[in-house]
């Protein structure tokens, strides 16, 4: 989603926000630009469709001189991603810069209050009206600060902003409004960062001020103030922040999702690590912050997300509903926050995300919230909007995932609901303890496994090179292989952008089968599990009708091998851990497709890694 960067010290604010604008990059844009104020009260604004690297070579030649600015990566919502519609915008006078995350609902009214008062529009952008609304008030005799209180008063839906006037450059205003998107002020000496990601500000501080919703704060360079949405000051506590960096670089990888994909092994070691104790073979989960006894009064539970989040949890109801006895469904959280579902105190509502500030999962979480529901969140991020939700977390410890398909983060929420579900069949005594030993052997030998399937290339190398120009592609599986089928046909939408659908392998004969000749592979995921006849028969009913079959198998399986025409094994795994085995395959074949059709892997058209409005 945008992303937002701010500077206020004694450097050169240009560089700072170029660097800070590159940390952001992962989540997703086509467009940036920076607005600084130089030494003589100028504003300078400097934008660029596509790459940061363009924005980077209009800033080298231009060469502002100043020591406050702002930057923003935009994702297009209003208006084309062209230079006329990057961020920052300003008003008439050329005097404030604004950039700004989530969408003015209420822009169109606005905007023609503005243009009947005079007011030039130069953008076709929602956000353009906030620069004009603060000086509009300013024109009223309203100070900066003031008048950018006035103008966010007036702003309908959930956003942050980010502004700067070129008269007092001495301090720069934000807020937030709502979930759109989170605002972490980082400290430093003489200087501070404002980011709307957490990542922005690595390595540039690990003392960070974080705004909650309804919070608009002054920042100077040695100093911030905050005030609620009434006014009231608020004494703010900077957090100390421990950065767990990892290599941001590419190494000897292509690109970002292949790296992410090979550090499977070890991401997935680090979902286990200090969790499970191997002496006593018990699982202790101390973020979740849910007693014994709450636990024990849970009678039903939601898990909440949105696509490989909501995959992942489709996948965990089969792990809950069978580890700890107690009923679980999963549901799409933009559907979910529109109804008036059947929650209460006894219900527990799991959110899954990896950023933490999915606007629809964090609403979800809102509405569970007032009908008392107990909320925990299965996150990769620290101190994001839905840890602080949340009453309790389990962190994905998937570390800084760039590519914007998600690959690790699915596979370390999978491992972590399976340590849940575990954890809470033993805590609410529906689990043996013979039944914790054997899945903690199962989950130590994860890591291992996965290292054996990424290290393998040549086959994904040969589907791809003679499936890559197909159109349409439908993927198979059945019971907690179903959610895997869909999270297979997404990476390949994702990153190829070829047709692919998902579906449960029993549906097949209830429509999808009129879609079989020889112009259509099925990639179907048939490890050795209770439904493995039933896939043999329906793999069998594509063969007679032409079709052509890409098998996910178990290690040593020569039967399937009969009826596939290619076959991806997988070493053997308890049913309940299966997708995390069966997964990796789905996401190389993904990437070598996407690599065969020359595609923009770590960053696909039209896709943000943090979705923050609807």
């Amino acid at each position: 989603m945008c992303g937002i960067f701010g500077y206020i010290g004694n450097q050169n604010a240009a560089e700072i926000l170029l660097d800070g604008l590159q940390r952001l990059e992962y989540r997703g844009y086509d467009s940036s630009g920076i607005g600084v104020v130089t030494h003589d009260n100028q504003a300078i604004t400097l934008k660029a469709p596509g790459k940061i690297q363009n924005l980077s070579s209009v800033v080298t030649s231009s060469s502002p001189q100043a020591t406050v600015g702002i930057g923003h990566t935009r994702w297009a919502t209003h208006g084309k991603p062209n230079e006329k519609n990057s961020h920052p915008h300003t008003d008439c006078l050329n005097k404030v810069l604004i950039v700004h995350n989530g969408i003015v609902e209420n822009y169109a009214d606005l905007k023609e209050t503005l243009l009947k008062q005079g007011h030039k529009f130069s953008s076709d952008t929602d956000s353009e009206v906030i620069a004009h609304l603060i000086e509009s008030s300013i024109a009223d005799g309203c100070s900066f600060e003031s008048a950018f209180v006035n103008a966010v008063k007036q702003l309908k839906g959930a956003q942050a902003v980010t502004a700067l006037q070129s008269t007092t450059p001495s301090y720069i205003m934000t807020t937030r409004i709502g979930n759109a998107g989170g605002i972490c002020i980082g400290h430093g000496n003489k200087e501070m960062f404002i980011a709307s990601d957490i990542t922005a500000l690595v390595p540039l501080s690990d003392t960070i001020t974080f705004l909650e919703p309804g919070h608009t704060a002054k920042v100077s360079q040695s100093n911030i103030v905050v005030h609620n949405a009434e006014g009231r000051l608020i004494r703010t506590k900077p957090q100390k922040v421990v950065h767990h960096v990892t290599n941001a670089g590419k190494g000897q990888f292509r690109h970002f999702m292949e790296k992410e994909i090979a550090e499977q092994p070890e991401t997935i070691l680090a979902a286990i690590g200090g969790r499970v104790d191997f002496r006593s073979n018990k699982i202790d989960l101390p973020e979740i912050s849910l007693t014994k006894k709450q636990l024990a009064t849970v009678n039903r539970i939601i898990l909440v997300g949105m696509g490989t989040s909501l995959h992942a949890g489709m996948a965990g109801v089969h792990m809950i509903e069978t580890l700890s006895g107690i009923p679980a469904v999963a549901e799409n959280s933009s559907e979910f926050r529109y109804r008036n579902p059947v929650v209460s105190k006894d219900t527990l509502v799991i959110s899954i995300g990896q950023s933490g500030e999915t606007v629809d999962t964090l609403a979800a979480m809102e509405q569970a919230k007032l009908k008392q529901a107990k909320i925990l969140t299965i996150c990769n991020t620290d101190n994001s909007q839905a840890t602080r939700l949340a009453d309790g977390w389990i962190p994905m410890r998937a570390g800084l995932e760039i590519g914007v398909a998600a690959t690790k983060t699915f596979l370390n929420t999978l491992v972590s609901l399976y340590l849940f579900a575990s954890y809470l069949g033993n805590q609410t005594n529906y689990l043996a303890d013979s039944f914790l030993n054997n899945s903690i052997e199962s989950l130590v030998k994860l890591p291992d496994q996965i290292g054996q399937i990424v290290q393998e290339k040549k086959v994904y190398l040969d589907i791809a090179t003679k499936t890559h120009e197909q159109t349409n592609l439908m993927y198979i599986g059945r019971g907690i292989q179903y959610p895997v089928a869909l999270e297979g046909a997404l990476k390949m939408k994702e990153i190829s952008y070829t047709h692919a659908e998902g579906m449960s392998a029993g549906e097949l004969k209830h429509g999808p089968i009129a879609l079989i000749d020889n112009s259509l592979p099925v990639i179907a995921l048939a490890p050795k599990d209770h439904f493995y006849d039933k896939m043999l028969n329906t793999m069998s009913e594509i063969k007679t009708r032409g079709g052509t079959i890409i098998a996910v198998a178990t290690d040593g399986d020569t039967q399937i091998s009969k009826i596939a025409d290619y076959t991806i094994f997988v070493p053997a795994c308890p049913y309940l851990l299966s997708p995390v085995v069966t997964s990796v395959p789905l996401q190389l074949l993904a990437y070598h497709s996407a690599l065969a059709r020359g595609c923009d892997i770590d960053q696909p058209r039209n896709l943000a890694k943090s979705v923050t409005v609807e």
